[in-house]
């Protein structure tokens, strides 16, 4: 009976060695957020299991953390403070991507320049970094927008998916896309680069990884093993990109990526880890004032940046 007893106390204590602490994650089916979304592989090393589900834009993962059905996310910084400033519970604890825009402008547009671009029609999605890079370099080229006519560009919001078909069937004149389907509308030849717009204040966006204020205050731990967790899956995809190519291709793509695809999209959207709250609040200050995300109170970066799970991460992981 005392080893009948033993052997249960010693299952149980297997059990609980071995128990996995689920993160749900929302996450975007774009190239560079390849690393985020390879984490659920490696998951079970830091006993958790990371469970994805993908959405169309980041903005769409906001309602589901309300909702308590996602405890961490990957999107463009921009749908992360729109977020924020509309009360989701969040904090911004590292950036996966930097990059990952163009504007491309129709093969035979005549579009040489930004200038060009008075008197056309300019197709984006709403709600991410392709939105504030597209104003913010439409104003430094002194020209006006609205998403009704009356003014010198007129901005077309459409899912990123229709944006390239739209281009192609000349319904738009440009896009400010996002990889990797900027890339492959050069690459198809029905697009032409304009330019990459990272010479505004902002400069190279980065995207943000977030988690629920929840996970970081009452599952410490988990949220500890998740840094972790993304900070070798990114560590990886960098140092070996073969791998880093098969798996976005293969696993997240079907195959429905070029291999010149891949490779221009990273090329203009490299992995990475690290985020400041100077990036942050640049970013929030040029929401605001180009109504990017209708922000009644734009939240402070230093109020909900927490890098200190980063850090903690790359030392042990011996990352600089």
């Amino acid at each position: 009976m005392r080893v009948k007893v033993l052997l249960s106390l010693l299952c149980l204590s297997s059990l609980a060695l071995t128990a996995q602490d689920v993160v749900r994650l929302g996450n975007l089916k774009f190239a560079h957020y390849g690393a985020v979304s390879y984490m659920k592989e490696l998951a079970p090393k830091y006993r958790l299991k990371i469970d994805e589900r993908m959405f169309a834009k980041g903005i769409d993962i906001n309602p589901a953390i309300v909702a308590g059905e996602i405890d961490a996310s990957a999107a463009a910084l921009d749908a992360a403070i729109a977020g924020r400033a509309a009360g989701v519970p969040i904090y911004v604890v590292a950036g996966f991507a930097r990059g990952g825009a163009r504007i491309v402008v129709g093969a035979n547009s005549g579009i040489r320049s930004l200038k060009d671009l008075k008197g056309k029609k300019v197709g984006v999605a709403r709600g991410g970094a392709q939105e504030l890079l597209l104003l913010a370099e439409l104003a430094m080229a002194g020209l006006t927008w609205s998403d009704k006519p009356g003014k010198d560009v007129l901005v077309l919001y459409l899912p990123f998916a229709d944006l390239n078909q739209a281009l192609m069937a000349k319904n738009i004149d440009a896009m400010c896309q996002s990889e990797p389907y900027s890339s492959q509308a050069i690459n198809r030849k029905f697009g032409v680069e304009l330019l990459k717009p990272y010479d505004t204040p902002i400069g190279e966006p980065i995207r943000a990884l977030v988690i629920t204020e929840k996970l970081y205050k009452e599952r410490r731990d988990v949220a500890q093993r998740f840094l972790l967790c993304f900070v070798e899956a990114t560590k990886k995809f960098i140092d070996e990109p073969k791998a880093a190519e098969k798996f976005v291709r293969e696993v997240m793509f079907k195959n429905q990526i070029s291999q010149d695809d891949y490779q221009d999209a990273i090329g203009n959207s490299p992995f990475s880890y690290d985020i400041s709250v100077p990036h942050v609040q640049i970013t929030t200050d040029l929401m605001a004032k180009y109504g990017v995300g209708k922000m009644a109170n734009p939240p402070k970066a230093g109020d909900w940046v927490k890098l200190d799970l980063l850090a903690e991460a790359k030392k042990q992981l011996k990352v600089k």
